[in-house]
């Protein structure tokens, strides 16, 4: 480890950090105007997610870059062995919309204290905040450790067209398919951090008042533009009614009686999203919400009961406010709903009974979730955060993000004052002793 190094990149992530503080009203600013973001999910979300990484990594960075000893095998006695980590090289961030500020960030950071360079595409859907980016990149970094690129897709093309050493993607599946592609031609490792239709469960024996407003939160936070919402409710037949009232009435006490009205409600990304959205609403099927606005790109809070597993709404990820309610009555329900459907990056089960909880994470794989919350796994940098199968490969955070962006070499330190013959030919009957070696191993 090169301790001088390692103190330089500390010194420019301490700098990042000032350099971010200076710029946080900017930040909230650019946010709002790209997609009516409030200012306290901008901190909270956004602003705060980095800063809290920056911190992290800040401190535990020579911890992380140093070589770790492991126990040796006996079969190389005498020896010390070693893992060290390096960085890959040339690293591609292509970073989404929805989170602008903290998905672009949050990977570069870890790039960074890794080691390596970094060239980051950020969303042209978010312009006000990708440029913001740019020019904080430019306050902060030379040129030759970090650079954003600003443009379309066809930049985002050009780019995979060159040979890259590591490439970190977070946004569709169908995006992160192109993306592996580009990847193989040259066997570059890459991380896809992507979504789909997560479940959210809500067993008989769920405290649902509890339920109903974490859920509220979880799913309309952003305007359901994130990847871990609940995508679709799965609710046991027996408190189903009760609790719609209850997600009706916390939806009111969110966002009021009008959520357009309310300042804390974001608004669509953009016309193509919000077509996309419109089409997906059942009006007979509506039992709240429903109401939007193209001029303004709002969609209103919107529940749908009991959806067709044909319609648009149950057949792709929503990735906005419409929450459709589909009803079950047993565990077989559950497997069968579920199943319909490729691995989710998140699952969410509500319920006070521990084995039907166990049983719900245990049957199903998913990226990750919570027991009686949604979203909050996201928070705690000491799991990984990333998807399985259809909703991604690899994970980060804390310092599985600096392990995401090293290459960890195996080193064997050996000793010269001791070489037995064991090994060395010619074998002889060295294989009888061999085995009974390995046996007593």
């Amino acid at each position: 480890m090169n301790h001088q190094e390692i103190n330089q990149r500390k010194e420019k992530l301490k700098k990042f950090s000032h350099v971010i503080s200076l710029h946080e009203n900017d930040i909230i600013e650019a946010l709002h105007k790209d997609f009516g973001k409030p200012a306290f999910e901008a901190y909270l979300t956004e602003i705060n997610v980095v800063q809290s990484d920056l911190k992290d990594t800040i401190k535990n960075i020579h911890a992380w870059a140093k070589p770790k000893k492991v126990r040796a095998s006996i079969l190389n006695f005498p020896s010390s062995d070693y893992i060290y980590t390096e960085p890959y090289g040339k690293t591609l961030i292509i970073s989404p919309w929805n989170y602008p500020f903290q998905l672009a960030i949050c990977p570069l950071i870890a790039a960074y204290a890794a080691g390596n360079s970094i060239v980051l595409k950020p969303s042209e859907l978010t312009p006000h905040t990708s440029s913001l980016i740019s020019k904080i990149i430019r306050e902060t970094f030379d040129v030759k450790e970090v650079v954003a690129v600003l443009g379309d897709a066809e930049i985002a093309k050009s780019q995979l067209a060159k040979r890259w050493d590591y490439i970190f993607f977070t946004g569709s599946p169908a995006v992160g398919k192109e993306i592996a592609k580009a990847a193989a031609g040259n066997l570059t490792p890459v991380t896809l951090e992507l979504g789909g239709k997560n479940p959210c469960i809500i067993d008989k024996n769920a405290n649902l008042q509890i339920a109903a407003k974490r859920i509220v939160w979880g799913k309309f936070i952003n305007a359901g533009q994130t990847c871990i919402a609940p995508d679709y409710l799965i609710i046991h037949k027996g408190v189903k009614t009760k609790f719609i009232r209850l997600l009706q009435q916390e939806i009111i006490n969110a966002y009021g009686e009008d959520p357009k009205l309310s300042p804390d409600f974001t608004r669509i990304i953009n016309k193509k999203h919000f077509l996309r959205l419109v089409g997906m609403i059942d009006e007979a099927k509506t039992i709240t919400g429903g109401i939007h606005d193209e001029e303004s790109l709002y969609i209103a809070p919107t529940l749908i009961d009991e959806p067709s597993f044909d319609s648009a709404i149950m057949k792709d990820e929503i990735f906005g406010p419409l929450l459709p309610l589909i009803s079950y009555e047993n565990e077989s329900d559950l497997e069968k709903i579920i199943s319909k459907y490729e691995k989710p990056l998140s699952l969410y089960v509500f319920t006070d009974d521990k084995a039907f909880a166990e049983r719900a994470i245990g049957k199903f794989s998913f990226g990750g979730g919570c027991i009686n919350d949604t979203v909050v796994h996201f928070s705690n940098k000491r799991l990984p955060f990333g998807g399985v199968g259809n909703s991604g490969m690899g994970a980060y955070h804390g310092k599985k993000s600096y392990d995401t962006f090293s290459h960890q070499k195996a080193i064997v330190k050996k000793a010269t004052w001791l070489d037995i013959p064991l090994r060395y030919a010619p074998y002889g009957n060295k294989l009888k002793v061999i085995r009974k070696l390995l046996k007593w191993l």
